[in-house]
């Protein structure tokens, strides 16, 4: 059986640098960002000119078939990282430092970091505030650039008792803004926000003018937006989160679903407020 062909020519863009995606963010263009796991997907993600592909951890849950993210090996992501650089020729791409492989030491972020790097990674993510300072410093120091992860962080989902709302009284928004604080400081220059109230997101990205902020589930006033590949294209099975849209409703193919939801976050339409906001 042979593949179909989608009749998509290349964008032509420029690839997408750390200075491009800075400059976009000083003049307050919204960044899209979006998941993908393989070639296809990410070949698809970049026609439709997704400025950022995330290959996140989220394929514990979405490919794997498990109930969160903390089974995902750094091989495994390695694996998929891989397949994305084949598909993908301009997005600037981010992968996860999954569980358990940078909460040993400074050294074994560093192996796990230069993996994925050497896979294909352009930048690394790690999640937490506090102690991950250190490890986001040691990385920085030695290039490789950083996205921290803040608010929900799906691989403590079992230490913050489920997927809930962060930062929703004023002692949580303090501890928010005071770990964007640190990982600003420690050399972060990405940081995704996940799940908050969106006024607690603005104030946090307010406070860090010069990291680009991308929200999911955290509003408007942040520098620009993630979603998980499958939540936005309607496959994931069960109930969703709020701050999700499904973008293949309408939509006569997966390129012209990604380029919607990339049109949606550039002209600001997507969140909306009223129904996506917390």
């Amino acid at each position: 059986m042979s593949s179909h062909v989608i009749d998509a020519p290349d964008s032509g863009r420029k690839p997408h640098t750390l200075v491009s995606l800075r400059q976009m963010h000083a003049r307050k263009e919204p960044i899209s960002m979006l998941t993908a796991y393989d070639s296809s997907f990410g070949r698809l993600a970049d026609l439709a000119g997704i400025d950022t592909i995330l290959v996140g951890d989220s394929l514990g849950m979405v490919m794997q078939g498990h109930s969160s993210t903390v089974p995902v090996t750094v091989e495994q992501m390695c694996y998929h990282v891989t397949c994305v650089t084949r598909g993908n020729k301009a997005a600037w791409l981010v992968g996860d430092l999954p569980f358990g492989s940078y909460h040993e030491s400074i050294e074994q972020a560093i192996r796990s970091s230069v993996q994925l790097m050497q896979a294909g990674a352009q930048m690394v993510k790690l999640e937490g505030g506090g102690w991950t300072a250190e490890v986001i410093h040691a990385l920085t120091q030695r290039g490789i650039p950083v996205c921290a992860h803040l608010g929900l962080t799906p691989q403590s989902v079992h230490a913050i008792g489920g997927y809930r709302i962060q930062g929703k009284d004023d002692q949580g928004a303090q501890v928010l803004m005071a770990q964007a604080r640190e990982v600003a400081d420690a050399g972060a220059a990405m940081l995704v926000m996940e799940l908050m109230p969106s006024a607690v997101a603005a104030r946090v990205s307010a406070s860090i003018p010069d990291v680009i902020t991308i929200g999911i589930g955290a509003g408007q006033g942040v520098s620009g937006q993630v979603l998980v590949m499958h939540d936005m294209l309607g496959v994931t099975v069960g109930k969703l989160p709020r701050f999700v849209r499904n973008f293949m409703q309408g939509q006569p193919d997966v390129l012209s679903a990604f380029r919607a939801y990339h049109a949606a976050v550039k002209d600001g339409s997507f969140p909306d407020e009223a129904q996506h906001g917390y």
